[in-house]
């Protein structure tokens, strides 16, 4: 892996990768490594183009969803399936260190394209395959999504109120999840090449990073015998913890979760008797009084204006955050102080606010060159770079193998 000594590049700048996944865990895979500098090419079907074009809401018919997925990759067509489709695909995977992919376990073998050939072409080639079921086992040719894994990892289970159905997510958790966990294992194999010299294989099944991030739940239930139960907004690890309406109409979010902190809290709602109750030593003994903490906390912020109440929680050093929406977000001093908020110049919306990279290097930090670029926009180009000419372009264009 060459890395740029330009802090303007991005640390991984060099790092050439071919994201040929579709909807969201690859591709945000690939849009973490180009928002740190890597050369990302997107490839898709010249008459079926990724579906997150089409996910979410769009203006003026142009789709916002992709312009964040899309960010810092250039676009090519091929149809794999294709001879032509094929070739270009072949030696694309010959330039690059990475290539991303999602179709169903046995579908590259059969179009000529699994590992073996890549890597006779190109040794050093990581190969990283995000699917629901991974590549093995029973459920591996099934159809696997997001929602999939956030009900069969224990989310959907132990998520929503007590009385309630399970809850899914209202956006992608477990695609976001898998996508920080494939980027971290295409690195891992990034640095393994380095010391072996020849890349592998990354096999990451969306239902296991979401079950990674849900605690110890299967120590739980092999040790216990019991499942962590649907508690809503409560903790089953510490009270106060939930959300709270405020005298105008607002919400904040009150997290106890040390024990100086609990104790803060309620004498700061005028309650400092429950600090002598033998159970508010404990999170977990505070968490099976949460009714009365509940009330007493939630009584004293209703009062308030939210305003009042995020100073009053600053001044006693409780911990406390305002519940906000996208427009909430822009306008935080904080998150403007970390730059989290970029605004790039778009071509077809004019200029546009996207959210930054996922962190900051000392030495070269994440940039967003350009947001998501047209179906196929760049395919010419990034041919031609691969030494196909305008007359054998034209010809697997007429073919619609790109």
């Amino acid at each position: 892996m060459t890395v740029s000594r330009d802090p303007s590049a991005g640390a991984l700048a060099g790092l050439r990768v071919v994201d040929a996944a579709t909807l969201f865990a690859g591709p945000m895979a690939a849009m973490h490594l180009g928002d740190m500098g890597a050369e990302v090419i997107k490839v898709e079907h010249p008459a079926k183009p990724d579906p997150s074009r089409t996910h979410g809401v769009a203006k003026d018919d142009v789709n916002l969803w992709w312009k964040t997925l899309g960010r810092n990759k250039r676009t090519v067509t091929a149809d794999l399936a294709d001879e032509g489709g094929r070739e270009v695909f072949l030696a694309l995977a010959a330039t690059a260190d990475v290539v991303i992919e999602n179709f169903r376990p046995g579908t590259l073998e059969r179009w000529g394209l699994g590992y073996e050939e890549l890597s006779a072409r190109n040794p050093g080639l990581v190969l990283a395959r995000v699917t629901g079921f991974g590549q093995f086992g029973p459920y591996r040719t099934r159809p696997g999504f997001g929602t999939l894994a956030e009900a069969m990892s224990g989310f959907a289970a132990t998520t929503g109120e007590p009385d309630g159905p399970p809850t899914l997510p209202p956006f992608g958790l477990a695609d976001g999840v898998a996508s920080l966990a494939t980027a971290f294992a295409i690195m891992v194999a990034l640095s393994t090449r380095e010391q072996r010299g020849r890349g592998q294989v990354v096999d990451v099944a969306i239902i296991e990073p979401i079950l990674a991030m849900l605690g110890p739940q299967i120590t739980r239930w092999d040790q216990l015998r019991t499942v962590q139960p649907r508690t809503g907004n409560r903790s089953t690890n510490n009270a106060p913890r939930n959300t709270y309406r405020t005298s105008d109409g607002h919400w904040v979010a009150v997290s106890t979760s040390a024990q100086s902190v609990a104790e803060r809290v309620v004498r700061l709602v005028g309650r400092p008797d429950l600090v002598e109750q033998p159970w508010f030593a404990s999170g977990a003994d505070r968490a099976r009084h949460a009714d009365e903490l509940d009330e007493a906390v939630g009584a004293w912020i209703a009062q308030r204006t939210r305003e009042d109440v995020v100073a009053a929680f600053e001044e006693a050093q409780a911990a406390i955050a305002p519940i906000y929406d996208a427009a909430d977000i822009v306008a935080d001093p904080q998150f403007r102080a970390l730059g989290t908020i970029h605004e790039i110049a778009d071509p077809e919306l004019g200029p546009t606010l996207v959210q930054g990279p996922l962190f900051r290097l000392s030495g070269n930090d994440g940039v967003i060159r350009f947001t998501g670029r047209p179906h196929g926009a760049d395919t010419d180009e990034v041919l031609g770079e691969l030494g196909f000419t305008p007359d054998r372009i034209a010809e697997l264009r007429a073919q619609g193998a790109v």
